[in-house]
């Protein structure tokens, strides 16, 4: 069991990183200073600030005047102040850690700031300053580190916090005013490069130890709560029939992965639960060898009435490819970090609220797909199955800031596989003629919206009894815009492919496939010669009961 002194240190623990930073940038500032003052690039940073006083104009000035003004230290501890009590009193519910991070962050940034001009002592440029010349040393630059901690951490905030696709336009304009401060510091003459550099490092650094400290989930595996925690398999339907029939017991199986759901949730699972009439409950953890836990044992030894999946889309697949067929309902309580299927079927993202919906509605059956392969023994999913971009980018996301910064983590791993070769494929819909294309990625989809309601593949339905395949191929950076310019109107047109009534426990169809192979069964082929274009040739789509895909090389 975590204690609430156990996850007290376990927020406490990035923070131990401030100390180190401090002394990183301390040093830093001592080698500008220092050894490396007379050596390239740091040699030629007085002539990138006479170019920036040689081309001042007046419209320029103005400008950058305002976006002084805009990181000063009023306006920053202004803007601050109002942040937090907003995000006390405004919502319903206090936000506090919310509050604690940005007002953490920004103060933070502004003690190291303060401690490493202690150490480090480097004059302004020489050349004419705009604005007064504070008595502190220019490394690093005081605005842009600011700028960043206030700025970066709302931007922070929209992302993870409020909904819609609009909160990815707030976050980007806030990301623009650091870099945009950075300019206009060097432009005032008040900072040397480096000194904006370092003022960026310095508060993209605190910002990531606060958010760690107070925004990541940090929720550890403990017990089952005690409502029938564990305990023996439940005994034969045939044995326990009559007594639970006539006390009007639903058997439920909560299938919890042990550091996505939190302790906190868990509490609030076994309350709605309870609620809800739900007392013959028993609970299982998922392992790395078990991702559904014992769900398996539990559905053989008897009749399960339900299972509530608290995790992420992993944990949602494995559950549902133990239940497909079976009629058993399946209740999805996300706590992941993409939670599509979640999103998809217009479940509420907060896990209490998505299994009081559940528990609330009406089952529905959805599809699965079964995509089977060389050196891929045949598994269900709900979601997606995809090869090239998208299945490198999942693979190679980094758990730790999975943990710290949510579904972001994929953007950054996606970044590293921007310049991927392309692969060389075919392709053979139901028993349509084999197509040869090349693409970078390959996606086939029982539903089709992305984080935010990007929609990747949007005529796909989780009920259609059909699946759906994009192929990306995007030619240089114009196919990469093409690309981005159709996926975003596709989210400014609310083309979220999100069906209408589906929220409540999702009842699992069976589906069947052949290896090599990706589909749903029972399904009339319907699949057309050639795909649908989009994004100037960049996309295409199809779609088809079975997807026969072959690579010329291992994907």
């Amino acid at each position: 069991m975590t204690t609430g002194s156990g996850a007290a240190a376990g927020r406490i623990r990035p923070l131990l990183l401030l100390p180190p930073l401090w002394a990183l940038m301390v040093g830093a500032g001592l080698l500008i200073t220092g050894p490396a003052a007379t050596r390239w690039p740091l040699v030629a940073e007085g002539d990138a600030s006479a170019w920036f006083a040689r081309h001042r104009t007046g419209a320029a000035t103005a400008v950058s005047e305002w976006l002084t003004l805009v990181a000063s230290t009023e306006s920053v501890i202004g803007v601050t102040v109002v942040c937090v009590v907003a995000l006390v009193v405004l919502p319903r519910v206090p936000r506090w850690r919310e509050a604690v991070f940005l007002g953490g962050s920004v103060a933070a940034q502004s003690a190291l700031f303060l401690l490493i001009t202690l150490c480090v002592q480097r004059p302004r440029p020489v050349v004419s300053h705009l604005d007064p010349a504070p008595p502190t040393s220019s490394f690093p630059s005081g605005h842009v580190g600011a700028s960043v901690a206030l700025y970066g951490g709302l931007a922070a905030l929209a992302v993870t916090r409020l909904r819609g696709p609009w909160r990815y336009v707030a976050a980007a304009a806030l990301l623009v005013v650091p870099p945009a401060v950075a300019v206009s510091r060097l432009y005032r003459g008040m900072h040397h490069p480096s000194d904006v550099v370092g003022g960026l490092v310095n508060g993209v650094c605190t910002l990531l130890v606060i958010g760690s400290a107070l925004l990541a989930s940090r929720g550890r595996p403990a017990p089952a709560p005690t409502v029938r925690e564990g305990g023996p398999l439940p005994l034969p339907r045939s044995a326990e029939g009559a007594i639970t029939a006539a006390r009007g017991v639903r058997r439920v199986v909560v299938v919890r992965h042990p550091l996505a759901c939190a302790e906190k949730v868990a509490r609030q699972v076994r309350g709605i639960l309870v609620r809800h009439g739900c007392t013959d409950v028993r609970w299982t953890s998922t392992t790395a060898e078990r991702p559904c836990g014992d769900l398996g044992a539990y559905t053989a030894a008897g009749r399960v009435d339900l299972v509530v999946v608290c995790g992420g889309d992993g944990t949602v697949r494995a559950c549902a490819d133990e239940l497909a067929g079976s009629g058993t309902a399946l209740a999805v309580v996300p706590c992941g970090t993409g939670n599509l299927l979640a999103r998809n079927l217009g479940l509420p993202v907060r896990p209490a609220a998505a299994l009081d919906a559940a528990l609330r509605g009406e089952p529905v059956r959805i599809d699965v797909g079964r995509v089977s392969g060389d050196g891929l023994a045949p598994t269900r999913f709900t979601v997606m199955a995809g090869a090239g971009f998208d299945a490198l980018m999942v693979r190679d996301a980094s758990p730790r800031l999975k943990v710290s910064v949510g579904w972001l983590a994929y953007v950054v791993s996606a970044v590293r596989h921007l310049g991927d070769p392309a692969m060389r494929l075919t392709l053979r819909l139901d028993n349509g003629d084999v197509l040869h294309r090349r693409a970078r990625m390959v996606v086939v989809g029982n539903v089709g919206a992305l984080q935010g309601g990007v929609p990747l593949l949007p005529d796909a339905r989780p009920d259609s009894g059909r699946l759906e395949v994009v192929l990306l191929d995007p030619r240089g950076v114009a196919g990469w815009l093409a690309v981005a310019a159709h996926l975003l109107g596709g989210v400014l047109r609310g083309r979220s492919g999100r069906p209408a009534g589906t929220a409540g426990a999702a009842g699992e169809s069976a589906a069947a496939g052949t290896a090599g192979t990706a589909g749903t069964a029972g399904t009339p082929s319907a699949a057309g010669a050639t795909g649908r274009l989009r994004a100037r040739g960049a996309l295409e789509y199809f779609g088809a009961a079975r997807a026969d895909l072959r690579f010329a090389g291992p994907q």
